[in-house]
């Protein structure tokens, strides 16, 4: 694709980046261990992230790590960041609350030994190398077993899709709670594969074991409800983090899309009544919400203080562009993971997933951003308070800000419920009026089932009229998102260092003009 852009590896490579105050910081991207090494690379990933038990990649920082916990490390290096714990410095840091408390996680990272100037693995003594066989080895037959156990209920969806139509469907239910029964639940998929053509994090493997719709691995029982976050005093969340793991770079195919492991098929005479595919839809929005709506009405009157307002406004440019990047980039990122449990996505070629996302990730932002705003006052939720839109006046964008304030003002006076927000965002995602889509008959049958969906919910809800009144945001988030781009395109000529090799990977690849912002380029 044209779009495209291939990242390079080099292990032990040493790279730069550019901090906020000029100086130039370099770092170890990769430390893993040599190929002569006891140990090869691939062996070390059987062992889970030593600070949050993700799946790792390696050697990083001299800690067995993910990619997610090695860019952290590596961004809390810079001499302008500094983090602070509202509680008493022992916040617990696992997969799914690690973006809870950077402060606790920093200090997680120090305390297992992650250090800049962290020694190779192969200068390890002899001990620590027998230590960690002895561990690669565990995993590696926890993971044979529970392969096992996949290749077991494979095996039984084989037999049920040989029965009789009748018969399937007495024995879908049950197969269902035995294929939920064999897998634990886990809220964060994981990259199997990926091509050089897009930023890893946008491709969803079809061979991902899915049933109604989410995600399960290893062994244990079926997903339970998620039970409500606690607040600490008011003031602390738990922020159910889906921050995606960094490119590992690694290149490897793409999976032929397998009827059997979609759920659709798999489970026709449920999955496909419009009730589940909106419970589905829900559940996934649910999922990948970063606070729950009683979450942020306990935090509708924190808001920023006059010092903290002035700090934002005093950021140059170019530094608050980047900034605000990454905290889009950040919701994009839950915008995937929703997009990738939408029923039917799946279904879709790898160039319409593509494209799909690239076109429609920041119109879900801007509908979700509508639960993090308050009308009372006019401000929205940043960066952990609520602030109006003097914080954003260092962008120097700010008809742009005063455009989105008043999107997600009309969005609020519509006063939507959760389920109406879930379908509403799945549907401006699924949209045949995309450009570079290969196979739209394709895309109109899974926009058709959500807009189908949609107006189910809101005929129940007698809330009919709102369909109407959606169809015309969906206009309105097209200017802004045109707008959006504009402001970009002229940052990006006027500050090409930052968005050139500053910007987040992802955003330069859902945003960036080809001409402008990818790599290799020409100003």
């Amino acid at each position: 694709m044209a779009h495209a852009h291939v990242f390079k590896r080099l292990h032990g490579a040493k790279q730069a980046t550019r901090c906020f105050d000029g100086r130039v910081m370099e770092y170890e991207e990769h430390d893993v261990p040599p190929a002569g090494s006891p140990l090869k690379r691939a062996e070390i990933e059987v062992i889970p992230c030593k600070i949050c038990g993700d799946k790792s990649s390696g050697v990083h920082y001299g800690v067995i790590t993910c990619e997610g916990c090695k860019g952290f490390f590596r961004r809390s290096q810079l001499p302008t960041v500094s983090y602070s714990c509202s509680r008493q410095s022992n916040c617990p840091i696992d997969r799914t609350s690690r973006n809870r408390c950077q402060h606790c996680r920093l200090q997680k990272c120090l305390m297992k030994g992650m250090s800049r100037d962290a020694v190779k693995f192969g200068r390890m003594s002899k001990r620590q190398r027998d230590s960690l066989n002895a561990e690669v080895e565990r995993h590696r037959q926890q993971q044979q077993q529970q392969q096992q156990q996949q290749q077991q209920c494979q095996g039984d969806a084989q037999s049920l899709l040989s029965l009789p139509s009748k018969v399937r469907q007495d024995r879908s239910p049950q197969l269902l709670h035995s294929v939920a029964s064999a897998y634990s639940f886990t809220r964060e998929a994981e990259l199997l594969s990926y091509t050089a053509d897009v930023h890893p994090y946008l491709v969803c493997s079809p061979s991902e074991s899915q049933v109604s719709g989410m995600i399960y691995r290893g062994s244990g029982g079926p997903p339970t409800s998620r039970s409500l976050a606690r607040l600490d005093n008011g003031a602390h969340l738990d922020i159910r983090g889906y921050e995606s793991r960094q490119p590992s770079h690694d290149l490897a195919g793409i999976h032929p899309y397998n009827p059997l492991e979609d759920p659709f098929s798999l489970y026709p005479h449920s999955l496909r009544n419009t009730d589940e595919l909106c419970a589905s839809i829900v559940r996934s929005h649910r999922e990948t919400s970063q606070y729950r709506v009683e979450e942020l009405l306990a935090l509708r009157w924190k808001l920023l203080s006059r010092e903290e307002i002035q700090a934002y406004q005093s950021k140059s440019v170019d530094e608050m562009w980047q900034y605000c990047a990454i905290r889009l980039t950040d919701a994009v990122q839950y915008v995937v993971e929703f997009a990738k449990h939408i029923p039917g996505f799946r279904l879709l070629s790898q160039n319409d997933q593509i494209a799909l996302l690239k076109t429609g990730s920041m119109e879900v932002v801007l509908v979700r951003m509508s639960r993090f705003f308050n009308t009372e006052n006019s401000t929205v939720f940043f960066d952990g308070k609520f602030a109006g839109v003097e914080v954003f006046k260092s962008l120097a964008c700010g008809d742009l800000i005063t455009a989105v304030f008043d999107f997600a003002h009309g969005m609020c006076d519509l006063k939507l419920t959760e389920p109406q927000i879930a379908l509403f965002s799945a549907l401006v995602l699924i949209n045949t009026d995309r450009p570079c889509l290969e196979d739209r008959g394709r895309v109109q049958q899974v926009q058709k089932s959500v807009e189908s969906g949609l107006t189910h919910i809101l005929r129940r809800d007698n809330q009919e009229s709102l369909m109407y009144k959606l169809n015309q945001r969906m206009s309105v988030l097209r200017s802004l998102c045109s707008l959006h781009m504009e402001k970009l395109r002229v940052f990006s000529q006027r500050y090409p260092l930052t968005a050139h090799s500053l910007f987040p990977p992802l955003y330069k690849e859902l945003f960036a003009s080809e001409a402008e912002l990818l790599p290799g380029t020409t100003q």
